[in-house]
């Protein structure tokens, strides 16, 4: 990534996107821990969690239209605003369900990677604002900043109050809204075809969606909130020790996307998502065996080294494969099938912690997501990403 500079568009959505990750950090460990507090159950932590997710989906979904008719600025700036009532609610909610209402306000992230309308939007930013041979370099340096950044988050949920990082939730919003305000306020003129019809891109994105959709499921039995509830519960680890764990594991997963351009170059943008994807499962799968506390941490270690190569590549495929007038579809698209099928498997996902076993997750999650790298290369070895 060396001699990368990114334009001013780009810088801004940097900014909004490491202040809003930092947030994301500790929010993802400390709202299940905080609601159990409050008297939700397992199963009721699972319920949070679908819940947050169906908020992100509709979200995503509702995103799409403003985006493309008013443009990438006007949508984020709406995205920003919610954020900031989530955070004032966040402040004055003394009840579980006002503090579920705020994270799906809020678009909070409970996994260790950011879905929803904020990443649609911000990769269509990033891809216009930046030339083809360059994307790779600037989606992963994008995602780079938001692990560091959640990373950051993690190791400091520990420290500070609830109260405190609420306010500090508020105060990352308003920081995003000001960052919005700097980008272009006209959106992409677009085809008369492509706003009356289907688009060229139709067929491949809606297979893209089918097989993000399935990935996005397997990976919502193995969320960072319902990690770190496994990892509580199993093995005793409280919340300054989850935090310390969540820390490393986020400063790993940017160190592996230092690598993602550079595999992509040399492998191929396909090649890069499925191999790496595929080995980091394998860890996944080992977890729900761990004997000890300490081992299952570097098995999650191990996968988190390997596990998001896939996402700066999978989002230059995305944006390659499909027209310039096409990729907030193609973004808002996938994007919302993955969150969709995200929200389904974490209550799910408590019920079989409570009846099944409680490593049971990581073998289902696991399982699926290998079956999801195998039918993604079947189905798109032969498709190549365009020029423009």
């Amino acid at each position: 990534m060396s001699g990368f500079r990114a334009s001013p568009e780009v810088t801004a959505v940097f900014v909004a996107k490491a202040v809003r990750t930092f947030t994301y950090g500790y929010l993802g460990i400390l709202l299940p821990l905080y609601l159990a507090d409050l008297g939700l159950s397992a199963a009721g932590v699972g319920a949070f969690v679908t819940l947050t997710l169906v908020g992100s989906a509709t979200l995503t979904w509702g995103v799409r239209v403003p985006a493309e008719r008013l443009g990438p600025r006007a949508a984020l700036l709406g995205l920003a605003l919610l954020s900031v009532l989530a955070g004032v609610l966040l402040l004055l909610a003394r009840g579980p369900w006002l503090v579920v209402l705020a994270a799906m306000l809020g678009n909070v992230a409970v996994g260790v990677g950011e879905t929803g309308p904020f990443l649609s939007v911000e990769q269509v930013v990033i891809t216009r604002a930046t030339p083809p041979a360059r994307r790779t370099n600037a989606l992963s340096v994008y995602n780079l900043l938001g692990y560091g950044a959640a990373a950051v988050g993690s190791a400091v949920v520990g420290v500070l109050s609830p109260r405190a990082l609420f306010a500090i939730f508020l105060a990352a919003a308003v920081v995003q809204t000001l960052a919005y305000g700097r980008l272009p306020a006209a959106p992409v003129a677009r085809p008369t075809a492509a706003a009356t019809g289907p688009g060229p891109s139709t067929a491949i994105i809606r297979r893209l969606a089918a097989l993000f959709a399935l990935d996005s499921f397997a990976g919502g039995f193995v969320l960072q909130s319902l990690v770190a509830y496994f990892l509580h519960v199993r093995f005793g680890l409280g919340l300054e020790a989850l935090g310390r764990i969540f820390f490393v594991a986020q400063v790993v997963t940017a160190g592996s996307l230092l690598l993602a351009a550079r595999f992509a170059l040399r492998f191929g943008l396909l090649n890069t998502m499925v191999v790496s994807h595929v080995v980091s499962n394998v860890f996944l799968i080992a977890i729900a065996a761990a004997p000890s506390a300490w081992l299952a941490v570097i098995l999650l270690y191990a996968r988190q080294l390997l596990s998001q190569m896939d996402v700066p590549t999978r989002q230059a495929y995305v944006m390659g494969v499909v027209e310039d007038h096409e990729r907030e579809t193609a973004a808002t698209t996938t994007t919302l099938w993955r969150t969709v099928t995200q929200a389904v498997s974490p209550a799910v996902t408590g019920w079989i912690m409570a009846s099944v076993a409680l490593s049971a997750p990581f073998v289902i999650g696991g399982g699926l997501k290998i079956l999801y790298d195998i039918l993604l290369y079947l189905t798109f070895r032969n498709v190549k990403p365009r020029e423009g």
